[in-house]
């Protein structure tokens, strides 16, 4: 393939998820607004694996955005994060990404 046209391909995708990225998030406020779970689960999960592949696209390996987010869970606890204090989300996320 002509690595111009690679190139433009790799660069509208990125802009493409760039995109679902936005559309995701005004899914799930409009879920939150409805009060409907099915579609915050759904809205949640567009928004994640839409980050996921957003970042391979950018180059970096899905482990390591596993790693970055345990990183950032560990930084978060140790400094006494208000969501770990009063509802342990911080621990439960960890738990849950490291039995993965």
């Amino acid at each position: 393939m002509d690595k111009d046209v690679d190139l433009a391909r790799r660069v509208k995708v990125i802009e493409w998820l760039k995109t679902e990225v936005v559309d995701q998030v005004a899914h799930l406020l409009k879920a939150i607004w409805e009060g409907s779970q099915s579609k915050m689960v759904d809205a949640l999960a567009s928004l994640i694996s839409s980050g996921y592949i957003l970042g391979r696209r950018l180059g970096i390996p899905l482990r390591s955005l596993d790693e970055a987010i345990m990183e950032k869970m560990k930084k978060h606890r140790a400094d006494g994060h208000q969501l770990e204090d009063w509802y342990g989300d911080i621990s439960a996320l960890e738990e849950h990404i490291s039995k993965r």
